[in-house]
C-alpha cells in the first residue's frame, strides 16, 4: 500500500498510442519526504509516514516541530501514513517521487469530496421526486418516512435530507495511463474525488 500524498491539478484530454481519447486526471504526486518509519517490533506494524509541501514553522506547534526534526527540519503541508509489506530500505528524509508508479498500474485514489451543503433528497440521494401533474404539491419531498402503527417510528439509516458531500472518499482500480517524472505527474484515467487543487492520496495496491 506505499503511496504519494498528492495535489490534483484538473482534467484534460490525451490520446494513446491508437489515437483514441483518453479523458485523464492531472495529479502532481509528490515529491514527499519520508519522516517516520514504523515498524512491528516498535509500533506493532509497518508503515511509513510522508510528508507533501511545505508551510511555515510558526503554524506549527512544538511537539510536531520536535516530531519533525528527525527529518531534517522539514515542516509539510500535509502528513500521511501508509502501510507497507517491510520497511527495509527505507530511512528517514528519503525522498519518494512519482517513480515508485509505472505506467498501466492500478492505484487507489483517496480524497475529500466537494462540500455541497444541506440538500435534499432529489440532489443527495436520487430521489425521482413527485409528479409534475396538476394538483400535485410535493415534487422534491421525501414523501412518507414511516407508519402510525408499525413500527412506529423512523427507521435508522433512512434517506433523508442532510449534509452532501465534504467526505472522504476512496475510489479503487483507477488507471495509471501516463508518468511524467520530470514535472512529478500523474496522468490518471476518468474523475478522482475532490476539488482542483485539493489534496488526494495514491497509493499502491
Amino acid at each position: 500500500m506505499l503511496g504519494l500524498i498528492g495535489k490534483k491539478l484538473g482534467m484534460t484530454r490525451i490520446f494513446d498510442e491508437n489515437g483514441v481519447e483518453v479523458q485523464v486526471t492531472v495529479i502532481q504526486a509528490g515529491p514527499c519526504r519520508v519522516t517516520q518509519v514504523k515498524s512491528v517490533e516498535k509500533d506493532g506494524y509497518n508503515a511509513l509516514q510522508v510528508g507533501f509541501g511545505s508551510r511555515k514553522a510558526k503554524n506549527l506547534t512544538l511537539p510536531v516541530k520536535g516530531h519533525l526534526k528527525k527529518a531534517g527540519d522539514y515542516f509539510p503541508q500535509r502528513i500521511r501514513e501508509f502501510r507497507v509489506d517491510g520497511v527495509e530500505g527505507f530511512e528517514v528524509g528519503q525522498e519518494l517521487t512519482v517513480e515508485l508508479f509505472s505506467e498501466g498500474e492500478k492505484v487507489s485514489i483517496a480524497g475529500t469530496t466537494k462540500g455541497r451543503g444541506f440538500q435534499g433528497v432529489v440532489k443527495r440521494h436520487g430521489f425521482s421526486g413527485g409528479d409534475d401533474t396538476h394538483g400535485n404539491t410535493s415534487h422534491r419531498v421525501p414523501g412518507s418516512i414511516g407508519a402510525s402503527a408499525d413500527p412506529s417510528r423512523v427507521l435508522k439509516n433512512t434517506k433523508l435530507p442532510g449534509q452532501y458531500g465534504n467526505s472522504r472518499l476512496t475510489v479503487r482500480n483507477l488507471k495509471v495511463v501516463k508518468v511524467d517524472t520530470e514535472r512529478d505527474y500523474l496522468f490518471i484515467k476518468g474523475a478522482v474525488p475532490g476539488p482542483s487543487d485539493g489534496l488526494v492520496s495514491v497509493s499502491k495496491h
